[in-house]
């Protein structure tokens, strides 16, 4: 499991509109309409204590059907690493890049949905068929709506998606472990430009290659 960064990342870009549900959360109405995507956000992980165990800033970019680029960056670099970690999806396969450890990890896209939550913007899958999704009512000003898998395949338990007068500002994911990582969106542009080179991926010189990726 690539870490919290990563599965939070993969939090985020797995949701098809669900016009079809009987009764419609914001996130299907954040969803509607939606071609890309663009934010920045501030990540903080805590232990199944309440400890704060990690905090880090990122981007974030979206451009349906299927593409995503997720991008941390540790706001305590500990000496000799730090450096930071990448996750991308290019459509056909999916690309997780730890810079301190120079590895890059890839596999095809339809064998990391069922795992990874957050795929939820980008359209890549079949909301319904891997999540339950039900509301999840209001506090601390935010409207919630609450995203489940399915099955045990997960590397989660649980995401609650936050919104805002129809604006995303928030998620809160649960792992198998009992971390929690919160995620608060600011900066966000949608249906803005995005250039095909944000949501593509090449390993940079030197790294190892874990994976076989899907021509």
């Amino acid at each position: 499991m690539p870490g919290a960064a990563a599965t939070a990342a993969c939090a985020l870009a797995l949701v098809s509109v669900a016009a079809a549900q009987a009764s419609a959360t914001p996130l299907d109405g954040y969803l509607d309409g939606l071609r890309t995507l663009r934010a920045s956000f501030l990540q903080t992980l805590v232990d199944a204590h309440g400890r704060e165990i990690d905090r880090a800033t990122g981007t974030l970019i979206v451009a349906r059907p299927g593409k995503f680029s997720w991008e941390t960056r540790p706001q305590r670099p500990v000496s000799g690493g730090g450096a930071g970690q990448l996750m991308v999806c290019d459509g056909t396969n999916l690309w997780f890049l730890d810079r301190d450890l120079a590895q890059v990890t890839v596999k095809p896209v339809d064998a990391a949905l069922s795992a990874t939550p957050a795929m939820l913007l980008s359209g890549a899958a079949d909301l319904n068929k891997s999540f339950s999704i039900t509301p999840a009512g209001r506090r601390d000003g935010l409207e919630w709506v609450l995203v489940e898998p399915r099955g045990d395949a997960a590397d989660f338990r649980s995401a609650l998606f936050g919104f805002a007068h129809r604006d995303l500002k928030r998620m809160i994911l649960e792992d198998k472990l009992g971390q929690t990582a919160t995620i608060s969106f600011e900066r966000i542009e949608r249906n803005g430009p995005v250039a095909p080179g944000e949501v593509s991926f090449t390993p940079p010189a030197g790294t190892d290659v874990i994976g076989t990726p899907r021509e």
